[in-house]
Protein backbone atom coordinates (compact mmCIF):
# COMPACT_ATOMS: atom_id res chain seq x y z
CA UNK A 1 0.00 0.00 0.00
CA UNK A 2 2.96 2.53 0.43
CA UNK A 3 2.86 2.53 -3.66
CA UNK A 4 -0.57 3.80 -3.04
CA UNK A 5 0.43 6.37 -0.89
CA UNK A 6 3.74 7.40 -3.04
CA UNK A 7 1.65 7.50 -6.27
CA UNK A 8 -0.97 9.98 -4.72
CA UNK A 9 1.49 12.01 -3.43
CA UNK A 10 3.48 12.93 -6.92
CA UNK A 11 -0.11 13.92 -8.42
CA UNK A 12 -1.68 15.62 -5.34
CA UNK A 13 0.63 19.28 -5.59
CA UNK A 14 -0.08 18.86 -9.70
CA UNK A 15 -4.12 18.27 -8.71
CA UNK A 16 -4.56 21.26 -5.98
CA UNK A 17 -3.00 23.62 -9.12
CA UNK A 18 -5.93 22.83 -11.23
CA UNK A 19 -8.26 23.99 -8.38
CA UNK A 20 -11.13 22.14 -6.70
CA UNK A 21 -13.43 25.41 -6.25
CA UNK A 22 -16.03 23.81 -8.56
CA UNK A 23 -18.79 22.38 -7.31
CA UNK A 24 -20.07 18.73 -7.57
CA UNK A 25 -23.25 16.61 -7.06
CA UNK A 26 -21.26 14.64 -4.04
CA UNK A 27 -20.29 18.12 -2.24
CA UNK A 28 -23.83 19.00 -1.35
CA UNK A 29 -24.41 15.20 -0.61
CA UNK A 30 -21.57 14.21 1.56
CA UNK A 31 -21.98 17.10 3.68
CA UNK A 32 -23.61 16.65 6.95
CA UNK A 33 -26.43 18.91 7.77
CA UNK A 34 -27.79 20.63 11.20
CA UNK A 35 -31.26 21.03 12.64
CA UNK A 36 -33.17 20.60 15.61
CA UNK A 37 -33.20 17.17 17.50
CA UNK A 38 -36.30 14.91 17.48
CA UNK A 39 -38.37 15.22 20.83
CA UNK A 40 -36.95 12.78 23.46
CA UNK A 41 -33.79 12.61 21.58
CA UNK A 42 -31.08 10.48 23.13
CA UNK A 43 -27.49 11.39 22.80
CA UNK A 44 -26.46 7.74 23.69
CA UNK A 45 -27.90 5.07 24.74
CA UNK A 46 -26.26 2.65 27.41
CA UNK A 47 -26.21 -0.96 27.40
CA UNK A 48 -24.77 -2.14 30.42
CA UNK A 49 -25.17 -4.50 32.81
CA UNK A 50 -26.45 -7.04 30.15
CA UNK A 51 -25.15 -6.02 26.94
CA UNK A 52 -28.58 -5.18 25.99
CA UNK A 53 -29.16 -4.94 22.12
CA UNK A 54 -30.96 -1.94 20.51
CA UNK A 55 -34.97 -2.00 20.41
CA UNK A 56 -34.19 -1.26 16.45
CA UNK A 57 -32.05 -4.64 16.14
CA UNK A 58 -33.92 -7.00 18.86
CA UNK A 59 -36.79 -6.31 16.81
CA UNK A 60 -35.16 -7.05 13.30
CA UNK A 61 -33.63 -10.61 14.49
CA UNK A 62 -36.96 -11.50 16.18
CA UNK A 63 -38.41 -10.59 12.80
CA UNK A 64 -36.08 -12.31 10.53
CA UNK A 65 -35.78 -15.12 13.36
CA UNK A 66 -40.04 -15.99 12.87
CA UNK A 67 -40.84 -14.83 9.59
CA UNK A 68 -37.48 -15.70 7.24
CA UNK A 69 -35.32 -18.38 9.34
CA UNK A 70 -37.27 -21.77 9.57
CA UNK A 71 -38.18 -22.06 6.21
CA UNK A 72 -34.73 -20.91 5.09
CA UNK A 73 -33.03 -23.25 7.33
CA UNK A 74 -35.16 -26.01 5.93
CA UNK A 75 -34.36 -25.00 2.58
CA UNK A 76 -30.68 -24.97 2.83
CA UNK A 77 -30.66 -28.49 4.77
CA UNK A 78 -32.86 -29.62 1.53
CA UNK A 79 -29.83 -29.15 -0.53
CA UNK A 80 -27.72 -30.63 1.30
CA UNK A 81 -27.06 -34.35 0.12
CA UNK A 82 -25.68 -37.86 1.35
CA UNK A 83 -26.32 -39.51 4.13
CA UNK A 84 -29.67 -38.36 5.88
CA UNK A 85 -28.82 -36.15 8.85
CA UNK A 86 -30.18 -36.92 12.25
CA UNK A 87 -32.94 -35.28 13.50
CA UNK A 88 -31.83 -32.96 15.64
CA UNK A 89 -30.22 -31.20 12.41
CA UNK A 90 -33.78 -30.56 10.98
CA UNK A 91 -35.29 -29.80 14.37
CA UNK A 92 -33.72 -26.71 15.65
CA UNK A 93 -33.15 -23.13 14.24
CA UNK A 94 -29.42 -22.48 15.22
CA UNK A 95 -28.47 -18.77 15.35
CA UNK A 96 -25.83 -18.45 12.62
CA UNK A 97 -22.95 -15.19 12.77
CA UNK A 98 -20.79 -14.74 9.15
CA UNK A 99 -17.86 -12.90 9.67
CA UNK A 100 -15.43 -11.63 6.87
CA UNK A 101 -11.97 -11.09 7.58
CA UNK A 102 -9.65 -7.54 6.33
CA UNK A 103 -7.41 -8.07 3.55
CA UNK A 104 -8.04 -5.25 0.67
CA UNK A 105 -9.33 -6.37 -2.21
CA UNK A 106 -8.12 -10.02 -1.76
CA UNK A 107 -10.35 -10.55 1.56
CA UNK A 108 -13.01 -8.85 -0.21
CA UNK A 109 -12.79 -10.76 -3.32
CA UNK A 110 -12.44 -14.31 -1.17
CA UNK A 111 -15.09 -13.53 0.96
CA UNK A 112 -16.98 -12.92 -2.09
CA UNK A 113 -16.67 -16.13 -3.13
CA UNK A 114 -16.72 -17.32 0.14
CA UNK A 115 -20.23 -16.33 -0.14
CA UNK A 116 -21.17 -17.38 -3.04
CA UNK A 117 -21.00 -20.69 -2.21
CA UNK A 118 -23.03 -20.31 0.86
CA UNK A 119 -25.95 -18.33 -1.20
CA UNK A 120 -29.32 -20.66 -1.86
CA UNK A 121 -30.03 -18.56 -5.40
CA UNK A 122 -26.76 -19.82 -6.67
CA UNK A 123 -27.63 -22.79 -8.64
CA UNK A 124 -24.08 -24.20 -8.48
CA UNK A 125 -24.29 -23.72 -4.99
CA UNK A 126 -27.18 -25.56 -4.26
CA UNK A 127 -25.86 -28.35 -6.30
CA UNK A 128 -22.95 -28.50 -4.16
CA UNK A 129 -24.80 -28.78 -0.94
CA UNK A 130 -23.72 -25.33 0.48
CA UNK A 131 -26.24 -23.24 -1.12
CA UNK A 132 -28.59 -21.39 1.39
CA UNK A 133 -26.87 -21.34 4.71
CA UNK A 134 -26.32 -17.27 4.13
CA UNK A 135 -30.20 -16.91 4.18
CA UNK A 136 -30.11 -18.77 7.12
CA UNK A 137 -27.65 -17.11 8.91
CA UNK A 138 -28.90 -14.08 11.54
CA UNK A 139 -25.54 -11.82 11.39
CA UNK A 140 -23.16 -10.81 8.74
CA UNK A 141 -19.66 -9.06 9.93
CA UNK A 142 -16.85 -7.12 8.34
CA UNK A 143 -13.81 -5.34 8.98
CA UNK A 144 -11.36 -3.79 5.80
CA UNK A 145 -11.64 -5.73 2.87
CA UNK A 146 -14.85 -7.80 4.60
CA UNK A 147 -16.43 -4.11 5.37
CA UNK A 148 -16.35 -3.13 1.65
CA UNK A 149 -17.92 -6.73 0.72
CA UNK A 150 -20.91 -6.26 3.64
CA UNK A 151 -21.68 -2.80 3.08
CA UNK A 152 -21.36 -3.24 -0.62
CA UNK A 153 -24.16 -5.89 -0.76
CA UNK A 154 -26.33 -4.39 1.78
CA UNK A 155 -26.92 -1.11 0.37
CA UNK A 156 -27.28 -2.56 -3.31
CA UNK A 157 -30.37 -4.24 -1.73
CA UNK A 158 -28.55 -7.59 -1.43
CA UNK A 159 -27.75 -8.91 -5.04
CA UNK A 160 -26.34 -12.03 -6.05
CA UNK A 161 -22.44 -12.31 -5.51
CA UNK A 162 -21.62 -12.23 -9.54
CA UNK A 163 -24.08 -9.02 -9.73
CA UNK A 164 -22.61 -7.60 -6.67
CA UNK A 165 -19.14 -8.02 -8.57
CA UNK A 166 -19.84 -7.27 -12.38
CA UNK A 167 -23.13 -5.09 -11.51
CA UNK A 168 -26.76 -5.04 -11.20
CA UNK A 169 -29.43 -2.21 -11.42
CA UNK A 170 -27.70 0.97 -10.24
CA UNK A 171 -24.91 -0.75 -9.43
CA UNK A 172 -22.18 -0.94 -11.44
CA UNK A 173 -20.38 -3.25 -9.96
CA UNK A 174 -17.03 -3.16 -8.15
CA UNK A 175 -14.49 -1.81 -11.03
CA UNK A 176 -11.62 -3.64 -10.26
CA UNK A 177 -9.88 -2.78 -13.14
CA UNK A 178 -10.00 0.68 -11.94
CA UNK A 179 -6.70 1.25 -9.93
CA UNK A 180 -7.43 2.49 -6.48
CA UNK A 181 -4.47 4.99 -6.73
CA UNK A 182 -4.49 6.93 -10.56
CA UNK A 183 -7.30 4.99 -12.15
CA UNK A 184 -6.95 6.25 -16.03
CA UNK A 185 -3.35 6.15 -16.43
CA UNK A 186 -3.90 9.88 -18.19
CA UNK A 187 -2.02 12.16 -16.41
CA UNK A 188 -4.67 14.93 -17.12
CA UNK A 189 -7.85 12.63 -16.75
CA UNK A 190 -5.99 11.52 -13.02
CA UNK A 191 -5.34 14.83 -12.31
CA UNK A 192 -9.06 16.14 -12.90
CA UNK A 193 -10.31 12.71 -10.94
CA UNK A 194 -7.94 13.48 -7.51
CA UNK A 195 -9.23 17.32 -7.96
CA UNK A 196 -12.90 16.19 -8.05
CA UNK A 197 -12.09 14.43 -4.73
CA UNK A 198 -10.79 16.71 -2.95
CA UNK A 199 -13.85 18.94 -3.74
CA UNK A 200 -16.07 16.21 -2.70
CA UNK A 201 -15.14 16.99 0.69
CA UNK A 202 -14.56 20.80 1.09
CA UNK A 203 -18.58 20.92 1.81
CA UNK A 204 -17.79 18.82 5.24
CA UNK A 205 -14.60 21.24 5.64
CA UNK A 206 -16.83 24.52 5.37
CA UNK A 207 -19.83 22.98 7.52
CA UNK A 208 -16.91 22.62 10.40
CA UNK A 209 -16.55 19.42 10.48
CA UNK A 210 -13.06 17.47 10.33
CA UNK A 211 -11.91 16.41 7.06
CA UNK A 212 -9.37 13.66 6.95
CA UNK A 213 -7.09 11.53 4.39
CA UNK A 214 -10.10 9.18 5.37
CA UNK A 215 -12.29 11.43 3.45
CA UNK A 216 -10.55 10.90 0.39
CA UNK A 217 -10.12 7.64 1.01
CA UNK A 218 -14.05 7.41 0.97
CA UNK A 219 -14.86 9.10 -1.91
CA UNK A 220 -12.43 6.34 -3.84
CA UNK A 221 -14.38 3.42 -2.31
CA UNK A 222 -17.39 4.91 -3.01
CA UNK A 223 -16.73 4.53 -6.82
CA UNK A 224 -16.07 0.75 -6.45
CA UNK A 225 -18.94 -0.21 -3.46
CA UNK A 226 -21.52 2.28 -3.51
CA UNK A 227 -24.42 2.34 -6.22
CA UNK A 228 -24.18 5.14 -8.99
CA UNK A 229 -20.81 4.26 -10.20
CA UNK A 230 -20.38 2.63 -13.60
CA UNK A 231 -17.43 2.11 -16.21
CA UNK A 232 -19.34 4.43 -18.38
CA UNK A 233 -19.39 7.37 -15.60
CA UNK A 234 -16.50 6.57 -13.39
CA UNK A 235 -14.68 10.03 -14.15
CA UNK A 236 -17.87 11.89 -14.41
CA UNK A 237 -17.58 14.54 -11.86
CA UNK A 238 -21.36 15.41 -12.20
CA UNK A 239 -22.29 12.19 -10.86
CA UNK A 240 -22.64 11.90 -6.90
CA UNK A 241 -20.99 8.24 -6.94
CA UNK A 242 -22.40 7.22 -3.58
CA UNK A 243 -22.26 10.74 -1.92
CA UNK A 244 -25.48 10.65 0.10
CA UNK A 245 -25.82 6.80 0.79
CA UNK A 246 -25.73 6.44 4.21
CA UNK A 247 -25.05 3.45 6.74
CA UNK A 248 -29.06 4.25 8.53
CA UNK A 249 -30.34 4.41 4.98
CA UNK A 250 -29.06 0.47 4.78
CA UNK A 251 -32.44 0.16 6.71
CA UNK A 252 -34.37 1.63 4.24
CA UNK A 253 -33.53 -1.08 1.59
CA UNK A 254 -36.37 -3.55 0.34
CA UNK A 255 -34.56 -6.57 1.88
CA UNK A 256 -33.55 -5.34 4.78
CA UNK A 257 -37.00 -4.08 5.10
CA UNK A 258 -38.40 -7.33 4.83
CA UNK A 259 -36.13 -9.25 7.00
CA UNK A 260 -34.37 -11.14 3.96
CA UNK A 261 -31.05 -10.09 4.70
CA UNK A 262 -28.70 -10.95 7.47
CA UNK A 263 -27.67 -8.13 9.96
CA UNK A 264 -25.05 -6.34 8.90
CA UNK A 265 -22.02 -5.14 11.78
CA UNK A 266 -18.42 -3.62 10.87
CA UNK A 267 -15.87 -2.53 13.03
CA UNK A 268 -13.19 -0.41 13.57
CA UNK A 269 -10.54 0.37 15.92
CA UNK A 270 -9.76 3.23 18.45
CA UNK A 271 -6.26 4.41 17.96
CA UNK A 272 -6.60 6.72 21.35
CA UNK A 273 -5.44 10.49 21.01
CA UNK A 274 -5.52 10.22 25.11
CA UNK A 275 -2.78 7.62 24.46
CA UNK A 276 -2.94 3.75 25.09
CA UNK A 277 -4.44 1.92 28.47
CA UNK A 278 -2.03 -0.86 28.05
CA UNK A 279 1.37 -1.94 25.81
CA UNK A 280 -0.23 -5.45 25.42
CA UNK A 281 0.87 -6.25 22.17
CA UNK A 282 0.68 -9.65 20.04
CA UNK A 283 3.13 -12.22 17.42
CA UNK A 284 2.79 -9.81 14.41
CA UNK A 285 2.92 -6.22 16.06
CA UNK A 286 -0.01 -4.85 16.84
CA UNK A 287 -0.46 -1.09 16.44
CA UNK A 288 -3.22 -0.82 18.49
CA UNK A 289 -3.69 -2.33 22.15
CA UNK A 290 -5.70 -5.05 22.26
CA UNK A 291 -7.64 -3.12 25.16
CA UNK A 292 -8.56 -0.12 23.06
CA UNK A 293 -12.63 -0.10 22.73
CA UNK A 294 -13.64 -1.61 19.15
CA UNK A 295 -16.13 0.18 17.38
CA UNK A 296 -19.17 -1.30 15.60
CA UNK A 297 -21.57 0.00 13.14
CA UNK A 298 -24.70 -1.27 12.05
CA UNK A 299 -28.09 0.22 10.40
CA UNK A 300 -29.46 1.43 13.85
CA UNK A 301 -26.10 2.00 16.07
CA UNK A 302 -22.29 3.18 16.18
CA UNK A 303 -20.78 2.79 19.65
CA UNK A 304 -18.81 -0.63 21.43
CA UNK A 305 -20.22 -3.24 24.15
CA UNK A 306 -17.01 -3.39 25.50
CA UNK A 307 -17.20 -2.90 29.13
CA UNK A 308 -14.78 -0.11 29.40
CA UNK A 309 -17.74 1.97 27.66
CA UNK A 310 -20.74 0.00 27.07
CA UNK A 311 -22.75 2.61 24.82
CA UNK A 312 -24.26 2.87 21.58
CA UNK A 313 -25.33 6.25 19.40
CA UNK A 314 -27.95 6.27 16.96
CA UNK A 315 -26.25 5.96 13.40
CA UNK A 316 -28.07 8.48 11.56
CA UNK A 317 -27.54 11.38 13.64
CA UNK A 318 -23.73 10.46 14.18
CA UNK A 319 -21.63 14.08 14.29
CA UNK A 320 -23.66 14.93 16.96
CA UNK A 321 -22.92 17.06 20.29
CA UNK A 322 -25.76 17.60 21.90
CA UNK A 323 -29.16 16.72 22.19
CA UNK A 324 -30.74 20.41 20.83
CA UNK A 325 -29.02 20.24 17.58
CA UNK A 326 -28.82 17.23 15.65
CA UNK A 327 -26.50 16.34 12.54
CA UNK A 328 -27.68 14.08 9.90
CA UNK A 329 -25.82 12.97 6.78
CA UNK A 330 -22.32 12.68 8.70
CA UNK A 331 -22.85 8.50 9.01
CA UNK A 332 -22.03 8.53 4.76
CA UNK A 333 -21.23 5.15 3.71
CA UNK A 334 -18.43 5.34 1.90
CA UNK A 335 -16.56 7.35 4.93
CA UNK A 336 -17.63 4.48 7.22
CA UNK A 337 -15.98 1.72 4.33
CA UNK A 338 -12.90 3.97 5.13
CA UNK A 339 -13.04 3.86 8.73
CA UNK A 340 -12.95 0.50 9.11
CA UNK A 341 -9.99 -0.01 5.92
CA UNK A 342 -8.52 3.11 6.66
CA UNK A 343 -4.87 2.30 5.74
CA UNK A 344 -3.03 5.57 6.96
CA UNK A 345 -2.66 4.86 10.36
CA UNK A 346 -0.09 2.23 9.23
CA UNK A 347 1.79 4.66 6.78
CA UNK A 348 3.07 7.51 8.85
CA UNK A 349 6.34 8.28 6.86
CA UNK A 350 7.24 11.25 4.92
CA UNK A 351 5.69 10.37 2.34
CA UNK A 352 2.04 10.48 4.20
CA UNK A 353 2.96 13.69 5.89
CA UNK A 354 3.12 15.05 1.97
CA UNK A 355 -0.25 13.47 0.91
CA UNK A 356 -2.04 14.98 4.61
CA UNK A 357 -0.31 18.33 4.07
CA UNK A 358 -1.80 18.40 0.56
CA UNK A 359 -4.86 17.60 1.84
CA UNK A 360 -4.15 20.41 4.46
CA UNK A 361 -3.46 22.68 2.08
CA UNK A 362 -6.76 22.34 -0.11
CA UNK A 363 -9.13 22.39 1.96
CA UNK A 364 -7.74 25.22 4.38
CA UNK A 365 -4.83 25.63 7.10
CA UNK A 366 -7.34 25.23 9.67
CA UNK A 367 -9.07 21.90 7.90
CA UNK A 368 -8.90 19.92 11.15
CA UNK A 369 -8.71 21.24 14.80
CA UNK A 370 -5.31 20.95 16.78
CA UNK A 371 -4.49 17.21 18.00
CA UNK A 372 -6.57 15.59 15.93
CA UNK A 373 -4.68 12.76 13.92
CA UNK A 374 -4.83 13.39 10.19
CA UNK A 375 -4.38 10.20 9.35
CA UNK A 376 -7.33 8.54 11.31
CA UNK A 377 -11.03 8.96 10.16
CA UNK A 378 -12.76 11.43 13.02
CA UNK A 379 -15.65 11.52 14.47
CA UNK A 380 -17.69 13.97 16.92
CA UNK A 381 -17.21 11.91 20.52
CA UNK A 382 -20.57 11.13 21.42
CA UNK A 383 -19.53 9.79 24.47
CA UNK A 384 -18.20 12.65 25.42
CA UNK A 385 -17.66 12.57 29.46
CA UNK A 386 -18.79 8.86 30.16
CA UNK A 387 -17.21 6.64 31.94
CA UNK A 388 -14.54 8.57 33.10
CA UNK A 389 -12.48 6.16 34.91
CA UNK A 390 -12.70 3.12 32.65
CA UNK A 391 -13.46 4.66 28.94
CA UNK A 392 -10.23 6.06 27.58
CA UNK A 393 -11.56 8.70 25.60
CA UNK A 394 -14.23 10.27 27.90
CA UNK A 395 -12.46 13.67 27.84
CA UNK A 396 -11.83 13.54 24.06
CA UNK A 397 -13.96 15.67 22.09
CA UNK A 398 -13.19 13.71 18.80
CA UNK A 399 -12.47 10.00 18.41
CA UNK A 400 -10.08 8.76 16.04
CA UNK A 401 -11.01 5.48 14.70
CA UNK A 402 -8.84 3.17 12.01
CA UNK A 403 -9.14 -0.26 10.23
CA UNK A 404 -10.36 -2.64 12.19
CA UNK A 405 -7.77 -4.59 11.87
CA UNK A 406 -5.20 -2.66 13.14
CA UNK A 407 -5.37 -4.69 16.39
CA UNK A 408 -4.27 -7.66 14.38
CA UNK A 409 -8.00 -9.40 15.06
CA UNK A 410 -8.30 -9.18 11.75
CA UNK A 411 -11.47 -11.13 11.77
CA UNK A 412 -14.85 -9.39 13.07
CA UNK A 413 -15.10 -11.75 15.56
CA UNK A 414 -16.11 -8.93 18.88
CA UNK A 415 -19.79 -8.53 17.62
CA UNK A 416 -20.55 -12.33 17.51
CA UNK A 417 -18.78 -12.54 20.73
CA UNK A 418 -21.50 -9.99 22.27
CA UNK A 419 -23.80 -12.76 24.67
CA UNK A 420 -26.85 -10.46 24.37
CA UNK A 421 -26.90 -11.61 20.40
CA UNK A 422 -27.21 -15.29 20.83
CA UNK A 423 -24.80 -16.47 18.31
CA UNK A 424 -24.22 -19.76 18.80
CA UNK A 425 -21.78 -20.68 15.69
CA UNK A 426 -19.52 -18.11 14.27
CA UNK A 427 -18.43 -19.10 10.36
CA UNK A 428 -15.16 -17.08 10.15
CA UNK A 429 -14.32 -16.67 6.83
CA UNK A 430 -10.00 -15.60 6.91
CA UNK A 431 -8.24 -14.22 3.99
CA UNK A 432 -5.52 -12.75 6.15
CA UNK A 433 -1.99 -13.10 4.81
CA UNK A 434 0.11 -14.45 7.52
CA UNK A 435 2.44 -16.40 5.70
CA UNK A 436 3.00 -15.95 1.73
CA UNK A 437 -0.72 -14.55 1.45
CA UNK A 438 -2.16 -17.05 3.12
CA UNK A 439 -4.19 -17.40 6.08
CA UNK A 440 -2.89 -19.43 9.60
CA UNK A 441 -5.05 -18.72 12.38
CA UNK A 442 -3.55 -15.35 13.44
CA UNK A 443 -6.42 -13.56 14.19
CA UNK A 444 -7.89 -16.79 16.08
CA UNK A 445 -5.37 -16.64 18.41
CA UNK A 446 -5.83 -12.64 18.86
CA UNK A 447 -9.67 -13.20 19.68
CA UNK A 448 -8.12 -15.55 21.93
CA UNK A 449 -6.10 -13.41 24.29
CA UNK A 450 -8.30 -10.34 23.60
CA UNK A 451 -11.29 -12.33 25.45
CA UNK A 452 -9.17 -12.68 28.41
CA UNK A 453 -9.19 -9.26 29.06
CA UNK A 454 -12.67 -9.18 29.92
CA UNK A 455 -13.62 -12.75 30.49
CA UNK A 456 -17.31 -11.47 32.59
CA UNK A 457 -18.07 -10.10 28.16
CA UNK A 458 -17.09 -12.34 26.25
CA UNK A 459 -16.49 -16.10 25.74
CA UNK A 460 -13.88 -17.73 23.06
CA UNK A 461 -13.45 -21.41 22.65
CA UNK A 462 -9.53 -22.40 22.81
CA UNK A 463 -7.53 -22.50 19.86
CA UNK A 464 -3.86 -22.91 19.23
CA UNK A 465 -1.33 -20.37 20.79
CA UNK A 466 0.35 -19.90 17.34
CA UNK A 467 0.57 -19.84 13.96
CA UNK A 468 3.31 -22.26 14.30
CA UNK A 469 1.19 -24.49 15.43
CA UNK A 470 -1.86 -24.12 12.59
CA UNK A 471 0.63 -24.79 9.97
CA UNK A 472 2.09 -27.71 11.90
CA UNK A 473 -1.35 -29.10 12.88
CA UNK A 474 -2.26 -28.93 8.93
CA UNK A 475 -5.31 -26.42 10.22
CA UNK A 476 -4.64 -23.79 7.21
CA UNK A 477 -5.44 -26.46 4.52
CA UNK A 478 -8.83 -27.64 5.41
CA UNK A 479 -11.85 -25.64 7.85
CA UNK A 480 -11.77 -26.61 11.21
CA UNK A 481 -14.24 -26.49 14.06
CA UNK A 482 -13.26 -24.62 17.14
CA UNK A 483 -14.53 -25.09 20.90
CA UNK A 484 -16.76 -28.63 19.66
CA UNK A 485 -16.27 -29.62 23.08
CA UNK A 486 -15.76 -26.60 24.94
CA UNK A 487 -16.78 -26.71 28.77
CA UNK A 488 -17.21 -23.11 28.71
CA UNK A 489 -20.64 -21.40 27.14
CA UNK A 490 -18.82 -20.51 24.29
CA UNK A 491 -20.16 -20.34 19.92
CA UNK A 492 -18.20 -23.12 18.52
CA UNK A 493 -16.24 -21.64 15.47
CA UNK A 494 -16.36 -23.01 11.81
CA UNK A 495 -12.99 -22.06 10.72
CA UNK A 496 -12.23 -21.65 6.41
CA UNK A 497 -8.95 -20.03 6.24
CA UNK A 498 -7.64 -19.10 2.30
CA UNK A 499 -4.62 -21.20 3.68
CA UNK A 500 -4.13 -22.96 -0.24
CA UNK A 501 -5.58 -23.56 -3.16
CA UNK A 502 -7.40 -27.43 -3.89
CA UNK A 503 -5.17 -29.62 -4.91
CA UNK A 504 -3.71 -29.67 -8.03
CA UNK A 505 -4.52 -26.11 -8.53
CA UNK A 506 -1.99 -22.87 -8.76
CA UNK A 507 -2.60 -20.63 -5.76
CA UNK A 508 -4.61 -17.33 -7.28
CA UNK A 509 -6.52 -16.21 -3.52
CA UNK A 510 -3.14 -15.04 -1.94
CA UNK A 511 -2.43 -11.79 -3.72
CA UNK A 512 -0.84 -8.60 -2.02
CA UNK A 513 -2.92 -6.43 0.07
CA UNK A 514 -1.09 -3.55 -2.20
CA UNK A 515 -2.36 -5.21 -5.16
CA UNK A 516 -5.43 -2.17 -5.72
CA UNK A 517 -5.90 -2.97 -9.44
CA UNK A 518 -7.16 -6.47 -10.54
CA UNK A 519 -8.74 -7.60 -13.96
CA UNK A 520 -12.49 -9.05 -14.52
CA UNK A 521 -10.51 -12.20 -15.43
CA UNK A 522 -8.48 -12.48 -12.43
CA UNK A 523 -11.11 -11.47 -9.97
CA UNK A 524 -13.27 -14.22 -11.69
CA UNK A 525 -10.80 -16.78 -11.42
CA UNK A 526 -10.09 -16.24 -7.46
CA UNK A 527 -14.47 -16.15 -7.17
CA UNK A 528 -14.13 -19.49 -8.45
CA UNK A 529 -11.50 -20.97 -7.02
CA UNK A 530 -12.40 -19.77 -3.36
CA UNK A 531 -15.85 -21.79 -4.21
CA UNK A 532 -14.30 -25.19 -4.41
CA UNK A 533 -12.48 -24.31 -1.15
CA UNK A 534 -15.68 -23.64 0.49
CA UNK A 535 -17.20 -26.50 -0.42
CA UNK A 536 -14.35 -28.84 -0.43
CA UNK A 537 -15.26 -30.01 -4.53
CA UNK A 538 -13.04 -32.99 -5.18
CA UNK A 539 -11.95 -32.96 -1.60
CA UNK A 540 -14.47 -34.21 0.72
CA UNK A 541 -17.87 -35.51 -0.70
CA UNK A 542 -19.53 -35.54 2.83
CA UNK A 543 -18.22 -32.17 3.73
CA UNK A 544 -22.08 -30.07 3.00
CA UNK A 545 -23.20 -32.71 5.54
CA UNK A 546 -20.37 -32.40 7.90
CA UNK A 547 -21.23 -28.01 7.64
CA UNK A 548 -24.70 -28.86 8.52
CA UNK A 549 -24.06 -30.97 11.66
CA UNK A 550 -21.41 -28.47 12.75
CA UNK A 551 -24.18 -25.30 12.40
CA UNK A 552 -26.42 -27.46 14.15
CA UNK A 553 -24.10 -28.45 17.08
CA UNK A 554 -24.47 -25.94 19.62
CA UNK A 555 -28.67 -25.66 19.15
CA UNK A 556 -28.25 -29.97 19.31
CA UNK A 557 -26.78 -29.15 23.10
CA UNK A 558 -29.49 -26.63 23.67
CA UNK A 559 -32.13 -29.75 23.09
CA UNK A 560 -29.89 -32.30 25.12
CA UNK A 561 -29.47 -34.78 21.79
CA UNK A 562 -26.70 -36.66 21.57
CA UNK A 563 -24.03 -36.44 18.03
CA UNK A 564 -25.69 -39.15 15.91
CA UNK A 565 -25.43 -40.48 12.48
CA UNK A 566 -23.36 -38.33 10.09
CA UNK A 567 -22.29 -35.99 11.95
CA UNK A 568 -20.99 -38.07 14.64
CA UNK A 569 -17.67 -39.07 12.12
CA UNK A 570 -18.03 -35.05 10.99
CA UNK A 571 -17.50 -33.38 14.20
CA UNK A 572 -14.91 -36.28 14.94
CA UNK A 573 -13.08 -35.68 11.25
CA UNK A 574 -13.19 -32.06 12.02
CA UNK A 575 -13.01 -31.03 15.52
CA UNK A 576 -9.97 -29.40 16.64
CA UNK A 577 -9.11 -31.21 19.97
Amino acid sequence: MTSLISTYVKFLFIATLFGVAYGTSAASLYTPTSGPCPANFSLYRLTSPNQALSPDEASYVSSRNSAILPSAWASYLANVPGAPLPGYVTAVHPALGVAVSGGGWRAAIFGAGALNALDGRNASAAAAGTGGLLQAATYLAGLSGGAWLVTSLVQADFPTIQELVYGVGQFGGWLPQYSLALPSGDLFVDVAYLAGLFADVQGKYGAGFPVTAADIWARILARHFLNGTSGENFFDTTVPHGAGLTLSGVAQTDTFKAFAEPFPIVIADSRSDAGNQSNVNVAGGASIPLTNPIYEFNPYEMGSYDPMLAAFAPAKYLGTRNTSVCVTGFDQLGFVQATSSNIFSSYNTTNLTSLLDALVSTVGPSGVEPGIELDAAVYPNPFYGLAPGTYIDSNQTYLSLVDGGFDTESIPLQPLLVKARGVEVILAIDATADVDGFAAGSPLIVSQNRTKFFPSSYSFPPVPNSVDDFISENLTTHPTFFGCNSSAPTPLIIYLPNGAPPPGQPALTNTSSNQIQYSASEVQAMLDQTFEIATAAGVDNEWPACLACAVADRARERLGAVRGGVCASCMARYCWS
